[in-house]
């Protein structure tokens, strides 16, 4: 786990790539969390963020413009070296290091990504915007001590019965859960398929049989170095050391534990 070391007197700064997607929904997240949130457009812009949110958006647009704006190097450098990043719906597709379904450009190239994930994801697996849905989720090693209040508000929890749910301590074991489920919104998302040996899933979904994807239905290799997730479940969050990414969307419904959970993991407490 990579610790960030920095001047005493300035605070955390989460930088928010913020060439297309929901990038002021994450700032609010995260500057609720206590850190400093800045937008990151330029490599200048990234040299000075301790780590870094990849939004909600158009993978393929959010690609291209990272290569318009000589950005995907420097980005790729930085994942490299272990910068902790946290990506969320078409950021969980940029980590990834491989896609079941690239999109292509005019000239037949297909999309490209930042990698640094062993996962292959699916782009809008659960299908397209009417099929757009909401669920709770289990997820681990979440504090449910910082559960806010639109998240209580929403789930009509009263603080008796949020008190009767023993929170997750903040240094939690990877075999942790959380007592409180998340509830996710998926609009357009990815599902992961193929997770490799250094992955650890934290959230996962059942699906109809009907919506499982074919066993080899990318036409690409299968990777013998890992697994297939095979039948009916689909990992949705999913965490490699200092990556982390979810195919939903913690930061439009005011569910700020997965951004509690980023800043841990940047400040090595998780």
């Amino acid at each position: 786990m990579v610790t960030i070391e920095r001047p005493i007197h300035r605070p955390l700064t989460v930088g928010i790539l913020a060439l297309q997607g929901d990038v002021r929904e994450h700032a609010r997240a995260i500057e609720a969390c206590g850190a400093r949130a800045v937008s990151v457009r330029r490599a200048a812009e990234l040299a000075d963020v301790d780590a870094l949110i990849l939004p909600g958006g158009e993978s393929t647009t959010i690609d291209k413009l990272t290569r318009i704006f000589s950005l995907a190097g420097p980005l790729k450098e930085r994942i490299s070296a272990g910068m902790p990043v946290y990506g969320s719906c078409a950021g969980m597709i940029l980590l990834a290091d491989e896609i079941a379904d690239p999109a292509t450009d005019r000239d037949g190239n297909a999309q490209q990504t930042l990698g640094g994930l062993d996962i292959t994801v699916r782009r809008n697996a659960f299908g397209r915007q009417r099929e757009s849905f909401e669920t709770d989720l289990d997820f681990a090693v979440l504090n449910d001590a910082v559960l806010s209040t639109a998240v209580l508000n929403d789930r009509a929890l009263s603080p008796a019965a949020l008190a009767n749910a023993a929170p997750v301590e903040a240094k939690a074991s990877n075999h942790a859960r959380s007592s409180v489920p998340v509830h996710a919104v998926f609009i357009r998302a990815p599902w992961v398929e193929r997770v490799g040996a250094s992955v650890e899933v934290l959230a996962s979904v059942q699906l109809p049989a009907a919506a499982a994807a074919p066993d080899n239905g990318s036409g690409q290799p299968e990777n013998t170095r890992t697994a297939r997730i095979e039948g009916n479940t689909r990992a949705v969050a999913v965490r490699s050391r200092h990556l982390l990414a979810t195919s939903f969307h913690p930061e439009v419904t005011g569910e700020r534990r997965i951004h509690e959970l980023f800043i841990r993991m940047i400040r090595g407490e998780a």
